[in-house]
């Protein structure tokens, strides 16, 4: 066996020697609000792109290369949004989502590779957060299920961890076991179909976006705030499926209406429904839209009613469009366009309407993801390409973004999650 190819066994040892524990830094880190809080830190984990580790670990990981080093850890300054370094768990297999639990006590990963070893499909693993300083343990490693998984979700009742792999156009199920790690998958289900158009319906004038109109690509999973039915995207098949969902059994099975479908080549890529539950937002990452569909959460049909563009008016050329959240209050809703490398601000109305009334620059490059601050001040943004993070103060009563002047150096940033030790018990 050489060391250019070794085996999937031999992989995974070493990422458990790799894993046991982050690389601390020597910071003793604390909020500096004033507040109860100020003992219990707040903690951020960033998902990165990471090439493997070949120095450490030789392995036939089908990636390319990252500059991420794995899931950076930050202790965050509750009162200036201020990120500081405070360690650094080494994946070279691109944890590019994350997904912490409801009591903080577990983090899940996807690594988003193609291959690790022989078997053509990514993994997925789960940690134990040491919740004085954030640091983690590998629990376990498990194959996702298909190919380069980009996407993970937990399940409200926190029994399941719900998977999205891009590449290998599949979703999958794993139990969790009562000590956090992840068992085998209950249910894989695979995309079919017929694939989009390569140019898509409402791409902007003199686009040349052309990313997943090749095949079927699976790229966001995620249940309803119910818990009852889980949606997924396909952004090849340009349709978003709805699953019922067997909370005992870990098993996926399809709605009365099984999916909706977007206009061609459109290419749906991640969603976010508003607090009330019955208002769901789609951004399209190749037609650069933003569509406001009615959910029944008794049947989990959608049903389309407004489509608007995600960048300011008169833009053209090519444009890929990223993430979309809605404000903890529902009253703006947030949609990322990376190469125009700006936030679209968009107000919602009294029955979910959109109306864009501002666009923040990303102060970087292609902004993969963003998100709010546990207490809703601040605003997060992975710029992958510039590799920082920037952070941005959030204005609650108008929705506007302010630029901090924050920038915080991670190699290939994709993701931030926050734990609040303050209040997850």
């Amino acid at each position: 066996m050489s060391a250019k190819n070794p085996s999937r066994r031999r992989f995974l040892t070493g990422s458990a020697v790799l894993a046991g524990s982050a690389i601390l830094l020597p910071q003793q880190l604390t909020a500096g609000t004033g507040t109860p809080e100020d003992s219990e830190p707040l903690i951020a984990y960033v998902g990165t792109f990471s090439s493997p580790l070949q120095d450490v670990l030789p392995t036939q990981v089908d990636l390319p290369p990252g500059n991420g080093k794995g899931i950076h850890i930050f202790h965050v300054d509750r009162a200036t949004g201020a990120m500081k370094a405070a360690g650094i768990f080494p994946l070279g297999t691109s944890p590019s989502c994350l997904a912490v639990n409801s009591s903080g006590t577990r983090l899940y990963s996807a690594n988003e590779t193609d291959r690790v070893g022989e078997k053509g499909e990514g993994t997925i693993s789960s940690f134990a957060i040491n919740r004085k300083d954030g640091s983690l343990q590998l629990l376990n490693t498990v194959n996702a299920g298909g190919a380069g998984p980009t996407y993970v979700s937990l399940h409200p009742s926190g029994r399941f961890l719900l998977v999205a792999n891009y590449f290998g156009g599949s979703v999958s199920v794993f139990p969790i076991k009562e000590d956090g790690q992840l068992g085998e998958a209950s249910d894989v289900k695979t995309d079919e179909g017929d694939i989009g158009p390569a140019r898509a319906e409402h791409a902007p004038p003199g686009s040349f976006a052309f990313s997943g109109h090749d095949r079927t690509h699976a790229h966001m999973i995620q249940s309803d705030p119910a818990g009852r039915f889980v949606l997924h995207v396909d952004l090849g098949l340009d349709r978003i499926y709805v699953w019922k969902f067997d909370d005992q059994k870990g098993v996926l099975s399809p709605a009365e209406e099984p999916w909706v479908t977007l206009p061609g080549g459109d290419g749906p890529r991640h969603f976010h429904f508003h607090p009330n539950g019955r208002w769901f937002y789609s951004i399209q990452e190749e037609g650069a839209t933003i569509v406001l569909f009615d959910y029944d959460a008794k049947s989990g049909k959608l049903t389309s009613r407004q489509t608007v563009s995600s960048l300011p008016e008169g833009y053209a050329g090519s444009t890929f469009c990223s993430e979309i959240l809605v404000s903890t209050d529902g009253r703006f809703v947030y949609g990322g366009n990376r190469l125009h490398d700006s936030i679209g601000i968009f107000s919602v109305g009294n029955k979910g309407d959109l109306t864009q009334i501002g666009n923040e620059w990303t102060r970087g490059n292609y902004p993969r993801s963003f998100t709010f601050s546990p207490n809703g001040r601040f605003l997060y943004c992975c710029n992958q390409r510039a590799d920082n993070v920037t952070v941005f103060a959030v204005d609650r009563g108008t929705g506007a973004l302010k630029f901090t002047g924050q920038y915080v150096p991670v190699g290939n940033p994709s993701i931030v999650v926050f734990l609040d030790t303050a209040t997850r018990k």
